[in-house]
């Protein structure tokens, strides 16, 4: 028996003596896929070459070398952070990351036949794809809006991309035989006090009531609200309560939540109970807000803990639909991913690793002082010892490993892209 495997004994027992299964937290973690976001590999900035700077109230900050500039490359550092992750997961694409082969393709005019190569590129590698149309980045955004504008040329144009990216999701799902989440966020909003809030909520409301008349199977439909941008900052159309009320009136429409979209003094930690008394599904992208939305690497903080937790206590595994969203351009880009996603994981575990029936029963009896302790005696669990298990069971490398095959891969690869 190896150092590492007596470390993971060692730990097990503990584990057990304090009411919680290892071998049954780690079955668990490996069902658990986290949907990884294509636009951390090349700072949100797509295939289209259509000249338009990153706009929409977002911002990519940094320079490091090695930003994808192909399909060919984007995939081939997926692949890589791909090594360094256990489990299988999924690829969450952007509309603006269609392969059109130098082709000018208007967004309203796109089809599957644009993600054929992100298509065979899961299907040979076992993944599943989330998809998300792009209302951001583009000479149609007009005065920061898309389909709460008041101009009927600008909205219908939307109505169209949205409308046109179901129909892919749909086609991507036949083809994986495999749900697909479509995920609809738009940037619209005011940078100042607006004249009128009615209007627009009225005109999104009607555009998105267009979007989602059409039944497919295989798509999960979902809006995602946030609270302000960079040049929106006043005021944003798909507010939470918007997309909250919208979501719990139509049937097969589910509200988004993303952990960098609310006010700071918020959790999505405790959002996600309230939802499910409603909802069978939330999805649910996790990022690291600093004072705001400015979505850097998830880190495993409290409230990436609490997340996980309540995901896991609230036996919600199979209804909470998990997919990160962040993009860091000052750091290595395929060790964002890494990092990302093994933390995601990591405090999955940490929350597997709880007997929570136990605690429950403790606060039902109101025995809150039994509750204390057994929750910071959990927190000096050596769960790493668990978490090493993981990874050496999925064939990839531990934490102090990983780190130089990606510094080979960016000698190798990344530092020669200008």
């Amino acid at each position: 028996m190896t150092a590492g495997r007596d470390i993971y004994e060692a730990a097990k027992n503990k584990y057990a003596a304090f009411g919680a299964d290892t071998e049954a937290a780690l079955r668990l973690l490996s069902r658990i896929p986290i949907s990884i976001h294509c636009w951390q590999g090349d700072d949100v900035s797509g295939f289209e070459r259509t000249g338009e700077t990153l706009s929409g109230g977002i911002q990519a900050t940094g320079n490091y070398p090695g930003k994808a500039r192909t399909p060919d490359e984007l995939m081939a550092d997926f692949d890589t952070a791909l090594k360094l992750i256990p489990g299988k997961h999924r690829i969450n694409l952007h509309a603006s990351y269609a392969i059109t082969n130098g082709k000018n393709i208007s967004r309203d005019r796109l089809t599957a036949e644009h993600f054929k190569d992100w298509i065979g590129f899961a299907k040979e590698r076992g993944l599943g794809i989330d998809f998300n149309p792009t209302f951001f980045s583009h000479p149609m955004v007009k005065d920061n809006l898309t389909l709460s504008s008041p101009d009927e040329d600008t909205r219908g144009f939307w109505v169209r991309h949205g409308i046109t990216c179901r129909r892919i999701a749909a086609e991507i799902s036949w083809e994986l035989n495999n749900p697909v989440l479509y995920n609809l966020w738009i940037p619209d909003g005011f940078k100042d006090v607006p004249a009128d809030r009615l209007g627009p909520r009225k005109r999104l409301k009607e555009s998105l009531d267009e979007i989602f008349a059409e039944k497919w199977d295989g798509v999960i439909d979902c809006v995602e609200s946030k609270v302000f941008g960079i040049g929106l900052e006043s005021f944003t159309v798909g507010s939470n309560e918007f997309y909250l009320s919208y979501a719990a009136s139509r049937s097969g429409v589910y509200n988004l939540l993303d952990n960098g979209h609310f006010h700071p003094t918020e959790h999505v930690s405790d959002k996600i109970s309230a939802l499910l008394t409603r909802f069978d599904k939330i999805p649910l992208h996790v990022t690291r807000p600093v004072r705001w939305d400015s979505d850097h690497v998830v880190l495993l903080d409290d409230e990436l803990k609490e997340i996980a937790n309540e995901i896991v206590r609230c036996d919600a595994i199979d209804k909470v639909l998990i997919g990160l969203d962040f993009f860091d351009a000052s750091i290595n880009r395929v060790a964002a991913w890494v990092v990302g996603v093994r933390n995601m994981q990591k405090a999955l575990l940490i929350a597997l690793l709880c007997p929570w029936d136990k605690l429950r029963k403790m606060q039902d009896d109101g025995d809150f002082t039994s509750l204390m302790v057994a929750r910071e005696f959990h927190k000096t669990l050596p769960f790493g010892a668990v978490w090493e298990e993981f990874c050496t069971r999925n064939g990839v490398p531990t934490d102090d490993a990983w780190l130089g095959i990606v510094r080979a891969y960016e000698k190798d690869v990344l530092i020669k892209r200008t």
